[in-house]
């Protein structure tokens, strides 16, 4: 059974283009570590400081896996650093999801 992970950010309004920088750099790290990334999406119309990223995994014990590869990972690493020193991300929130399928 795959996995998507989905990830809801509250940002900071006055730093999205450092979520967006942020963002851009994950688009080939996850997927060298073993994500299949469906992509970010950032605010375009109303709310202004929620943002979302989607990405899938063939199980639970794969993105366990992605994890541990992220965490040895120099340019993951560095994305990390670079999110903390700016600040822009308020908070995150990891959800689980699995899609329903037609039997």
């Amino acid at each position: 059974m795959s996995v998507t992970v989905f990830i809801r950010y509250q940002l900071d309004p006055f730093k999205r283009a450092q979520f967006e920088a942020y963002s851009k750099r994950w688009l080939t790290i996850i997927p060298a570590c073993g994500g299949d990334l469906i992509g970010y999406f950032m605010p375009y119309e109303g709310t202004n400081n929620i943002a979302f990223a989607l990405i899938s995994f063939e199980s639970l014990a794969a993105y366990e896996a992605y994890r541990a590869r992220l965490r040895t990972d120099d340019d993951g690493m560095a994305n990390f650093v670079f999110a903390e020193e700016q600040k822009f991300i308020l908070a995150e929130e990891r959800t689980f999801l699995r899609k329903v399928v037609v039997l």
